[in-house]
Formats: structure tokens, C-alpha cells, sequence
């Protein structure tokens, strides 16, 4: 992976001459106020435009324009046709998709699967200013208006569907947000490094298929390269059914007789019981056998911890494909908990599942910031 760098150590890209605008552009007529002819990145999200630390894509929206790039916004889009995702132009590097600070099914939808009647990340708590699965909607607009623009998605809602995931909302497996959304990045978890990395690079004329060495992205790809020691993740985590939990009240081992009753006589030996092993260092209490632990057909899940000793810069963990989890409750089970044994900034290495004839493919998450 690439070695994390200062955000502010890249040479500010050559637009940074435009200065800092007062509010990013939202229209053209804004864009000619600034004097600008085409923005360099435009940023989709489900949010209002606040210019404020606590939307997620106004931060991202300033970091970018402290680099230098011309960042405009396109909030709450009209999704029903391509125009709204027109109203800036075409991008020079990318369009940056998000559902905005909430997922879009979380906002949109009560835990009893009833419209939410307000919005409170819209003005006026309106609701209904966003689609369903926000990203995927998004993202196919700007496919309709640009085909070739890279597309780069990120936020909670694309983080949380990177790989096979259970949708609440249809009850199904659904597969990763990626190919659904047809998107050429998925940029999860803190953003700062990955974006600026990726705008700098892109404004080289690196093209965005080559960006494969950056955390915390995903991305697809038609398998393993040569160079990649793959794992199977099930030598890590061995998925099997478990066994039921025991009953803390259930009643351990032979119970005490009631009060005013006699105890049954003790079992007389007889000629067809096992005969019973001399007392010794090796037994039980004196005089009685230890009993054979009962061999159990269930296989209980084990988690192993400790891991061959490999470069793990260059190995990734396969996990199973999306049309086994989805097919296989304890293999989803089993995936999941890889993801989260492999989220450790410090030390997790990078996963992959298969999707039909498709790969799709983790970086480990980013380094944080501080």
C-alpha cells in the first residue's frame, strides 16, 4: 500500500490561483461570479449544502479546494432525469458521490419500514429530497449525463455496502455497492487521504483503473494478481454451526433428593457393565473411572487469531463470493466477522470476494489523520 502522507505536503494544483471561494458554487451563474470556466471535481450528495464542519461533503468540498481544485456542489439533485447533474457541467477530474451524513434508507424510513414525514438534514425538515439508495440513483444519473467521467462514491451508505451486505429494507443479501452503482472507486471510512491522493493523481493524467494501491478504497477487478499471496479466510475464522447456548437455570448433573425421601439404593455391579479402572494417578476420584468426554458431531466455530507469518503487504484474504453468503447464513456470518478481525488500520490486510466473474476488492482501511 501506499505510505500515508500530509495532507497539505502535495503542491497545490495550478487552479488554487482562483483563491478560496465564499461559499462552493452550487450554479453556473455562481461559477462565473468566481470566474471559473468548468469546476475540476463535483461533489453529489443527499444533504443540504451547509458550509459547515458537520456535513461530511462540505469538509471533503474545502480540503480539495485548500489543494487548489475548483470544487462545486450539486445538493439534492432531482433524480428523475439527468438535469439537475448537468447544472455545472462536466467535471475536468471526477464527480464525487454521497447519500450525505445519514443512509439514505435510514433517513427515508422508520425501523418499521414507514416514510419518516421529515428530513432533518434538508431545509425546513422536508421530506423526500432523496431516493432510495441515494448512491446507485446518483451515480446511474451521472452515468446517463457523462459516461466517461470517473465516478467515485463514498459516505456511511457506500462504507457500510462495500462487500455482500443484508439489506434490512428487502430482506435479501444484497451484493456490493459497487457494482450496483456501475461506480470506478469506493472510497470508505475517513475520506481526507483517499481523495486528495486520488485528485492529485488524477490531475497527473494517471487514469483512475490504475489507482489500486490506496487505503481505504475498493474497487473491482478480474482476479488476483500473480504478485498477491491469497488466504483462504476460512483459515482464519473456521465457520460451522454452533451449538445452542446453555440454560443458566437448567439443572447441572444429578439432582439432590427431596426432603422426607429416601435416595435410591447404588447400582449394584453387574456382569455386563464395564468393568471399572483401578484407582490411580490417571482417574477420577478413587475408585471410579473418568468418564470419555462425548464426542460431538457439531462443529463449533474457532477463531484463530494468529496468522502464518507472511508479508502481509501483499496478501489478501479471500472471503466467500456474494452467491455463497447470499445462499449460506453461517458463510455470511463468517464473512462478516473477517471484515471486522481485518479493520484494524494498524494491521489488517486486504480482502476480496467474488462476484459472479467479478472481483471485488478492499485496501485496508486509511491511517487516521491524527
Amino acid at each position: 500500500m501506499l505510505p500515508a502522507r500530509n495532507i497539505f505536503s502535495y503542491r497545490k494544483y495550478w487552479a488554487a490561483r482562483f483563491g478560496t471561494a465564499p461559499f462552493l458554487p452550487m450554479s453556473r451563474a455562481e461559477m462565473d461570479a468566481l470566474g471559473w470556466d468548468s469546476c475540476d471535481i463535483i461533489l453529489v450528495t443527499g444533504d443540504a449544502y451547509v458550509d459547515h464542519p458537520s456535513f461530511g461533503m462540505a469538509i471533503i468540498g474545502r480540503v480539495l479546494e485548500a489543494q487548489g481544485f475548483r470544487v462545486g456542489i450539486i445538493a439534492q439533485p432531482d433524480w428523475h432525469s439527468t438535469a439537475d447533474f448537468e447544472r455545472l457541467g462536466r467535471p475536468n477530474l471526477f464527480f464525487g458521490i454521497t447519500a450525505g451524513n445519514m443512509d439514505s434508507m435510514v433517513n427515508r424510513y422508520t425501523s418499521d419500514r414507514r416514510i419518516r414525514r421529515d428530513d432533518a438534514y434538508t431545509p425546513g425538515g422536508e421530506g423526500g429530497r432523496r431516493p432510495d439508495r441515494s448512491v446507485i440513483v446518483y451515480s446511474q444519473r451521472v452515468r446517463e449525463a457523462f459516461k466517461d467521467v470517473p465516478v467515485i462514491v463514498g459516505g456511511i451508505e457506500a462504507s457500510l455496502r462495500r462487500i455482500a451486505h443484508f439489506d434490512y429494507w428487502s430482506e435479501k443479501v444484497r451484493r456490493s455497492i459497487l457494482l450496483d452503482a456501475k461506480a470506478d472507486l469506493l472510497v470508505y471510512g475517513n475520506g481526507e487521504r483517499q481523495i486528495v491522493e486520488i485528485a492529485h493523481r488524477l490531475a497527473k493524467g494517471e487514469p483512475i483503473e490504475s489507482i489500486t494501491n490506496l487505503r481505504g478504497t475498493a474497487f473491482v477487478r478480474p482476479g488476483t494478481p500473480p504478485e498477491w499471496t491469497e488466504i483462504d479466510s476460512t483459515t482464519i475464522d473456521s465457520p460451522g454451526p454452533l451449538e445452542p447456548p446453555l440454560d443458566p437455570y437448567a439443572m447441572q448433573g444429578p439432582s439432590r433428593p427431596a426432603a422426607g425421601c429416601s435416595a435410591p439404593p447404588p447400582a449394584r455391579a453387574d456382569a455386563s457393565m464395564p468393568a471399572q479402572a483401578p484407582a490411580g494417578k490417571d482417574s477420577g476420584e478413587a475408585g471410579h473411572a473418568a468418564p470419555a468426554a462425548p464426542q460431538s458431531a457439531v462443529r463449533v466455530v474457532k477463531f484463530h487469531r494468529e496468522v502464518p507469518n507472511r508479508d502481509r503487504g501483499a496478501s489478501v484474504i479471500r472471503l466467500p463470493s456474494f452467491e455463497a453468503v447470499r445462499d449460506d447464513p453461517v458463510l455470511y456470518a463468517h464473512a462478516s466477522r473477517i471484515l471486522h478481525l481485518e479493520s484494524n488500520p494498524g494491521n489488517a490486510r486486504a480482502l476480496v470476494q467474488r462476484h459472479g466473474t467479478l472481483d471485488v476488492w478492499l485496501n485496508p482501511p486509511p491511517l487516521p489523520l491524527t
